[in-house]
């Protein structure tokens, strides 16, 4: 099947379930395409004995998608920038100490307690993973989404600070992640010397050098923007400073999820706000919503249908239910750690704790990355874990945040949120 074909069948299906999902369901677009991905790619498992062509044929279509190499290098680029682009600077400025918390100390200590909390949950149970393990998935399962976050922070009005928190750590924590992740595996490996070590030469390099890197090519982009008063080449330039800087970052071993989000900030800050005019705002923010929108859309298409590459059985079922309490635990252990260190006020502190820790979901960031352990001895059932964790993250998770945000009398759905009806 040509690159084309295959692209046409994703487009059409996304579209298809968007449909289906804001018309019928009267759900979110994203998380009903999702949905509605995953009840197919459950059907044709149970199907497959009689349907054995037309199982076979989804299964090849879809093992053709390197979803991570999809993620991580493409989609991120786009959607990342698109977040970084809208960024309430202001109350960033104001959340900075708790945001940089979150991002660094809240997510290392998530994965740490994630990791030890399954290895000891899964031994209990009789369904033990090794340890090292373990902690790749807390590594991967901690950082939360910036793309499932996003997209929840889009349907609700959460308050100005919480969706800066929410969403400024989404943006950040996820290059942290990676980078824990990619030292875990280096160690697992014994090619990574003293786990200390290699954590501090990749933190130094590849996050430090990222957010330089970043800085330098936004600052460059605006002078650029500062020399043409024409929409259509400055919204060109926002697009080749997306998709050349993560590029760039990703060949020079950087993290190019933390480079394109340090681009989109430096052209929030200054494009925006100093090289363009009124009408080029307008194109440029109706050009990256809809782009988000749409990317979006297909990503959690692909991530619904990539159940059907899942191993399931009645232990993995288990572990992965078992492993939906230990992450939310995790998160709310260090969601409280930073909050004790950042001293937020009692009389909302509680909320603020609810709300932080039920909006951090988790997405297709996890599942990338723990696809790059498919073809590694005894880690598979981590795929099946964390898919799971990832689809109560999205759908249960991101579905109740606004009844939450209600209940706890912090938020409304935007005025746009509901589908028109004829």
């Amino acid at each position: 099947m040509s690159a084309f074909a295959f692209i046409s069948i994703i487009v059409t299906l996304a579209a298809l379930f968007a449909l289906i999902s804001a018309r019928f369901l009267r759900l979110p677009p994203s998380v009903g395409t999702m949905a509605l991905a995953s009840v197919f790619a459950l059907s044709l498992a149970a199907l497959g004995h009689r349907l054995p062509r037309l199982h076979a044929f989804a299964l090849g279509l879809f093992q053709q998608v390197d979803f991570h190499a999809l993620v991580l290098h493409g989609l991120l680029a786009f959607l990342l920038f698109a977040g970084a682009l809208h960024l309430d600077l202001d109350e960033l400025k104001r959340q900075k100490l708790p945001v940089f918390l979150l991002a660094t100390a809240g997510t290392l200590l998530a994965a740490t307690l994630s990791g030890s909390l399954l290895w000891m949950v899964l031994r209990a149970v009789h369904t033990p993973l090794p340890f090292v393990h373990c902690l790749l998935f807390g590594a991967l399962i901690s950082p939360t989404d910036p793309i499932a976050v996003l997209d929840m922070l889009h349907r609700t009005n959460t308050p100005a600070s919480l969706e800066t928190l929410l969403g400024g750590e989404s943006l950040f924590n996820d290059g942290v992640g990676a980078v824990l992740f990619f030292t875990v595996l280096d160690y697992a490996d014994g090619t990574g010397g003293s786990a200390l070590n290699a954590f501090t030469w990749h933190i130094l390099v590849g996050v430090f050098g990222a957010l330089a890197l970043g800085a330098v090519l936004g600052y460059i982009t605006y002078r650029l923007l500062t020399l043409i008063d024409r929409y259509t080449i400055e919204i060109m330039l926002t697009l080749a400073l997306a998709m050349g800087g993560y590029a760039l970052a990703d060949a020079l071993g950087l993290s190019a999820p933390l480079e394109v989000v340090a681009a989109g900030l430096v052209a929030n800050s200054h494009g925006r706000l100093r090289a363009m005019s009124r009408r080029t705002l307008d194109q440029l923010d109706t050009f990256w919503s809809l782009l988000d929108e749409i990317l979006n859309v297909i990503l959690f298409l692909l991530l619904g249908f990539a159940l059907i590459l899942v191993p399931v059985s009645g232990p993995l079922l288990l572990a992965g239910t078992l492993a939906v309490p230990v992450v939310l635990l995790a998160r709310g252990l260090s969601v409280l750690f930073v909050g004790s260190v950042a001293r937020w006020r009692r009389p909302r502190f509680t909320a603020r704790w609810l709300v932080l820790t039920w909006g951090g979901l988790r997405g297709a960031l996890s599942v990338a990355l723990v696809l790059s352990l498919i073809n590694r001895p005894g880690a598979r059932p981590l795929l099946s874990i964390t898919y799971t964790v990832v689809s109560f993250s999205v759908i249960v998770q991101g579905l109740t945040m606004l009844p939450l945000l209600r209940r706890l009398g912090l938020g409304e759905p935007p005025a746009t949120a509901a589908p028109p009806v004829s």
